[in-house]
């Protein structure tokens, strides 16, 4: 769907992308007392067996009990403890989310982009970004160089995380796998991604690897990342300020049940 505009050369109008919705859409105050589930389904999109997105139909989004602050977190791909200066009622207020593309087959990255539309339609959300520089890691080669191996171009993307966000009272008590990151045809910054959620804080890359990779990360559920990163990947975590992007709301509104 194209929109004209006249963007002052030569006096022409041209033709720009209007910004992309959802066909239908719903949102509601949720019935579940559970924590927010869900997320988006687009045409391109892996899931690992029995991620709850996997089950949700192609072309959709659907979100359960989730507060603005937990549908902004999905819509930007953002840490949603990074989403600051949030209305009283983001607490208390909770709801589900459904809506469907017009096109079955739309990307993530579309799907996703159509979330964020429906956020300032229906909440009237408006947002504003803000960068820290606070203490965190940046990812640089360990002594004798990075040891990730090449892809072949060919093979298809493929990017697992297996224990990485769980609490280490589990570990303790013996009831938890071998944290796992596997990529096949992987950018490093997926590897920097997951690396933040392993050690709680904001990796930045420094090493300025821009090829795609294949690797397995693997350490013990009571074991340090560092170590094991160094040994079978060649990198190194180095702690130092690094800067840390907030999103703030400048405004919200409660949506209209429809």
């Amino acid at each position: 769907m194209f929109v004209a505009g006249v963007l002052g050369v030569s006096g022409m109008l041209v033709a720009r992308p209007a910004e992309l919705r959802f066909e239908v859409a719903s949102i509601k105050p949720t019935k579940f007392s559970t924590g927010v589930m869900g997320g988006c389904h687009g045409g391109d999109a892996h899931f690992r067996p029995g991620e709850g997105e996997a089950t949700i139909p192609l072309g959709r989004c659907v979100i359960t009990a989730g507060r603005l602050t937990h549908i902004m977190a999905i819509a930007y791909g953002f840490d949603v403890n990074r989403i600051a200066v949030r209305p009283d009622w983001d607490g208390p207020s909770r709801f589900d989310v459904e809506a469907k593309a017009e096109n079955p087959s739309a990307t993530q990255a579309e799907l996703l982009e159509m979330l964020r539309t429906l956020l300032a339609d229906r909440f009237k959300l408006k947002v504003a970004s803000e960068t820290k520089q606070e203490s965190g890691y940046a990812l640089v080669f360990a002594k004798n160089g990075p040891k990730l191996k090449q892809a072949d171009p060919g093979r298809e993307e493929q990017f697992t995380v297996r224990g990485v966000r769980v609490n280490k009272l589990d570990a303790i008590e013996g009831k938890l796998p071998l944290n796992t990151i596997t990529g096949q045809n992987t950018s490093i910054h997926r590897i920097v991604d997951a690396l933040s959620l392993a050690v709680r804080a904001v990796v930045v890359d420094r090493t300025g690897l821009t090829g795609m990779y294949d690797f397995t990360l693997n350490w013990e559920p009571d074991e340090e990342v560092a170590g094991p990163l160094q040994q079978q990947l060649g990198l190194r975590l180095e702690a130092q300020k690094v800067p840390v992007e907030y999103m703030n709301i400048v405004s919200a509104e409660k949506p209209t049940q429809n």
